[in-house]
């Protein structure tokens, strides 16, 4: 080999600089731990609250000692940036992909038209986005294009307004120049989204967050690796920080409270009351509901008619304050149910006809929530709005409570002077609302109102929640509503756990493969593990220095990469074997076999790239820390099978004339002077094959595939207990509550399930995600530890005990589309760029064709598999991006098997001939060594981190499993037979020359 020393120095520095990277990691892990030690030995386990006291001390601690030099040359806020980025699924946190509603967007542009073709073009692209792949502003074009007539894009009525005139300068620009304007104005509101979105996060408080655009979609994808609180993390995200000032009704409004009691009178005849009781109402207090409900007759109080649909829901009135009466969180939706009704909108008086009810922000524990009567006007807009802050703050008020303190500009300063000074001759209340939510409403007593512009929200807030709402505020609002449309929530519990587990299947499949080298090769396998022990570190080394996130998947995909880098060293050795079979000498022996080893290196790892390529494009999340982890290690696996196992070979058999065998004693005969008929066996092969596919197809219809929440969208929680439970009864209980759309299985251990559930799939609301997480918690609180809270359920129980919610998702309907089109898209991708690359190295679509049917049969067999078993099997087998990642993986694991025998019988037959395909069997038999070897090596490493790696893997690794299997059997009985009778036909009829030369 030339240039040793280029590849020794090469080799060192990569090592070395692999080491450097890798230590900012280990540093920031050694003073945490640090931390973690100090804040225990300070605060007993005895404490109330420890385990926050503890954090806080923990944080005080970092930050103290956070600038100070560590070895020389780093300190811990340094470490922490370059350290590896761990996924949610290794560390906890939050994964969040936001909609940017183009629709609000598209409606402020046109000034928010009521013109009857623009809002029916919106309704359109409305419908037609839940079905393709077009963006929002494509379909409303076209919706537009398809209703307009003879109207233009350049309408004083649609886009030619006050705020796009200096872009569309007069009536009689070209729709396509619009188009092109708002496609402009549209993209300036998404990068605006994202720059408000970044802005807040870097005020959230978590280390190494991620933001990114998603193409043209409008979607902005957000990861807060290490994020616990996720209610807090999810109201930052989707809030539009609308900040607006609204005067109140007086307390006690005369007119409001005729409205309300018409409404209940009303709602008697409009709702079912038979399920009230006399209990709902005698709870009450009877002074507060009379004096709301003032002229119900004593006749309506007997306990026979005693039903109020409106007024049993009030849980109180407060005697101070604006707040009109206290209802029940639970109870809002259903109290906005009544209060939208057309026909109970029809009872309001005309001297409150424009009354806007607004609920108040509740406060943290409370169960109660109070509502404002909100003076509004007949374009629904308030007082003032929150474009005029200009500054806000964290601060305390003068009762030294948390507060937000806000500054306005000269125009604000003399609107709210204007503003306080009615509202103090008025005698109501400036309700301060927030996204729709009223966060303090106090009156003013000033006579001519507050000048200089300054206010302040206070109430029941946390030191936490001030900071976020001035966060929130400063970065201002966004330009329209973020939908999250899929989410996923890891507790840090389970962080921790899959950590442990990955890192025991990584240790245990390594175990393994050093020793089955040693055993199988002797000092040769020595060779090939350092080298091994290199590529890991160096594939670590490019993860860190890329800023690329390892997750669990990806841990699995350094695992494959193991059996990937031992398959090279044993196509490397298996030649060399047959060189020296041969009679030449060990030097001759060991330079030809690296040489006749590289082509079928290269196109095994090129095919299984291609595949990997596709996967980083089609996949997101996990997956694509998958295909990152695959793409890099064999590229590192090359490098180290190529070069560094050569280095060694070369080393040792070239000092003092040592002999290396590349076998031990008991693997010196294995696989020896085989003489199987391959092809003579092929017909029995295409009846297995074939029986195997019928059975599969018969499956596929009759009982379909188990699929995931990410491709038909939904809502899973994985919950843990501390007892095993029944999930037959719980999956009937919680089929009462949310519908017959949910399922409930065991995941891992008795204690542990997974429920799914399709309830408001298409509800996209922060709200609904707390309705559906209180009513978990109130359906299975009889199965909970006593005391435990409904925020402890929801955040995956306390420090000490892991219960409750550890795992959350959300896939929204539209975004599931996506992903299963993407699926589909990424394996046929898969296949054709596989069929092209084949083509294009052996230069005979028979070749081309042999690999894809053989690929066809594999894929088909796996979801066969999946069909028949995936409720039979004790672990998760739902269809998920998860499996297309297996399934892509498998299509470049078979290929790679299958290029490798082809290189081979190209190889044969261009030294030998084609002999009436003799010699494709001679072919076939000569890789089985290698074939059979690499199979059992990576089934090895599969199988460790099956059993292993966590729960969470095991669907994904049985897929991988069975594809190997079948993938090894299709390359020798399928992919080979099929090229052999397509080539071997053509050869006989003379339409095709033999591959290279007969020699014949």
């Amino acid at each position: 080999m030339y240039n040793k020393g280029l590849i020794k120095l090469f080799a060192f520095l990569f090592g070395i600089v692999s080491i450097y990277q890798l230590s900012y990691t280990f540093i920031s892990s050694k003073i945490e731990n640090e931390a973690a030690t100090y804040a225990a030995s300070k605060i007993s386990e005895s404490e109330n609250d420890f385990a926050s006291k503890r954090e806080a001390l923990e944080t005080r601690y970092l930050d103290s000692i956070g600038g100070e030099s560590v070895f020389g040359y780093t300190s811990y806020e340094e470490a922490k940036k370059k350290e590896l980025n761990k996924g949610l699924d290794l560390k906890g946190g939050i994964n969040v992909t936001l909609q940017i509603k183009i629709k609000d967007i598209l409606s402020g542009l046109a000034n928010n038209t009521k013109n009857p073709v623009f809002l029916k073009s919106l309704e359109d692209a409305d419908e037609a986005s839940k079905s393709s792949d077009k963006t929002y502003v494509d379909l409303f074009f076209e919706a537009f294009d398809a209703n307009k007539g003879d109207l233009k894009y350049a309408s004083p009525d649609i886009f030619f307004t006050k705020s796009l005139s200096e872009e569309i300068k007069s009536m009689e620009a070209s729709d396509e120049e619009v188009k092109s304007i708002i496609r402009k104005k549209i993209d300036e509101s998404v990068e605006s989204a994202f720059e408000v979105l970044r802005e807040r996060i870097d005020g959230f408080g978590v280390t190494q967050p991620n933001i990114q655009r998603e193409g043209t979609s409008g979607r902005i994808l957000v990861e807060l690796p290490g994020a616990k609180d996720k209610a807090r993390a999810q109201e930052l995200l989707s809030s539009t920080a609308q900040l607006e000032f609204w005067e109140t009704y007086p307390k006690n409004d005369p007119n409001v409270m005729q409205f309300i009691n018409a409404a209940n009178e009303k709602l008697r005849s409009l709702v079912d009351t038979k399920t009230a009781t006399a209990e709902d109402t005698e709870s009450k207090p009877e002074s507060e509901i009379d004096s709301l409900l003032s002229d119900v007759t004593q006749d309506s109080l007997d306990v026979a008619t005693q039903i109020n649909p409106l007024g049993d829901l009030i849980k109180g009135i407060p005697s101070a304050g604006f707040v009109i009466a206290e209802f029940a969180i639970k109870d809002t939706a259903k109290v906005n149910e009544y209060l939208n009704m057309p026909e109970i909108k029809r009872l309001i008086p005309n001297a409150i006809q424009h009354v806007k009810f607004a609920w108040e922000r509740p406060s943290k524990g409370s169960e109660v929530v109070g509502l404002y009567a909100l003076k509004g006007n007949r374009d629904n807009a308030p007082k003032m709005s929150g474009d005029v802050v200009s500054a806000a703050r964290a601060q305390f008020d003068q009762f030294n409570r948390p507060a937000v303190g806000m500054d306005m500009n000269v125009k604000g300063a003399k609107q709210w002077q204007k503003f306080t000074s009615e509202v103090n001759l008025n005698q109501t209340g400036i309700a301060v609302v927030l996204d729709n939510r009223v966060y303090t409403a106090p009156g003013c007593s000033v006579v001519g109102g507050i000048s200089g512009g300054s206010t302040e929200i206070s109430g029941d807030f946390t030191i936490t929640e001030t900071k976020d709402i001035a966060n929130v505020l400063r970065a201002g609002k966004l330009p329209a509503r973020a939908d999250i449309i899929q989410s996923e929530v890891v507790g840090p519990s389970l962080g921790h756990e899959s950590i442990n587990s990955g890192l025991m299947s990584f240790l245990i499949a390594m175990a393994l493969v050093l020793v089955w080298m040693v055993f199988y090769y002797g000092k040769a396998g020595v060779a090939a593990d350092i080298a091994l022990l290199l590529n890991i570190l160096l594939i670590f080394g490019v993860l860190v220095s890329l800023g690329a996130v390892l997750t669990l998947p990806g841990i699995a995909g350094i695992v494959l990469t193991i059996g990937m880098s031992v398959d090279a060293n044993v196509l490397i050795f298996e030649r060399i074997k047959e060189e020296l079979a041969k009679g030449k000498g060990q030097a001759l022996a060991i330079s030809d076999g690296f040489s006749n080893a590289l082509s079928s290196i290269l196109d095994a790892n090129i095919t299984t790239g291609l595949t990997a390529i596709i996967l980083f494009i089609f996949g997101s999340g996990p997956i694509k820390g998958f295909a990152t982890t695959l793409l890099i290690g064999i590229a590192t696996s090359l490098f180290t099978a190529i070069f560094v196992t050569r280095l060694f070979v070369e080393g040792y058999t070239g000092s003092k004339g040592k002999v290396l065998e590349f076998c031990t004693g008991l693997t010196r005969n294995l696989f020896k002077n085989l003489s199987i008929d391959f092809l003579k066996k092929r017909k029995i092969a295409y009846i297995i094959s074939g029986l195997l596919i019928i059975v599969a197809l018969f499956s596929l219809t009759t009982n379909g595939l188990q699929q995931g929440v990410d491709f038909v969208g939904g809502r899973t929680y994985q919950v843990r207990f501390d007892q095993n439970v029944n999930t037959a009864e719980i999956s009937s209980n919680l089929s009462e509550v949310f519908g017959s759309g949910t399922n409930v299985k065991t995941f891992g251990e008795d204690n542990q399930i997974m429920i799914t559930t399709s309830y408001k799939v298409d509800a996209e609301d922060i709200a609904v995600d707390e309705e559906i997480q209180e009513k978990l918690f109130t359906s299975l609180q009889n199965l909970l530890p006593s005391g435990l809270t409904l925020e402890e359920f929801n955040n995956g129980g306390t420090d000490d005990v892991s219960i409750g919610i550890l795992k959350s998702k959300k896939v929204g309907p539209t975004i599931a589309d996506d992903i299963k089109k993407n699926a589909v898209w990424a394996i046929l991708g898969s296949l054709f760029v596989v069929f092209l690359y084949i083509l294009f190295r052996f230069r005979k679509w028979q070749f081309s064709l042999g690999a894809v049917v053989a690929v066809f049969h594999d894929v088909l067999v796996v979801l066969g598999v999946f069909s028949l078993l995936g409720k039979v099997m004790p672990f998760n087998m739902e269809i998920d991006q998860a499996f297309i990642a297996a399934i892509l993986t498998v299509i470049g694991y078979s290929l790679n098997d299958t290029v490798v025998v082809f290189d081979r019988i190209r190889e044969i037959v261009r030294e030998r001939g084609w002999s009436s395909g003799d010699n494709v069997g001679l072919a076939l038999n000569s890789t089985l060594s290698r074939t059979l070897n690499t199979s059992l090596t990576t089934l090895v490493v599969l199988l460790a981190i099956f059993i292993f790696g966590g729960e969470s893997l095991r669907g994904f690794m049985f897929a991988m499993i069975i594809g190997v299997i079948v993938g090894t059997y299709s390359s020798l009985f399928i992919a080979t037979p099929v090229m052999f009778d397509t080539l071997k036909k053509r050869i006989q009829s003379g339409k095709e020359d033999v591959v290279v030369e007969d020699k014949e």
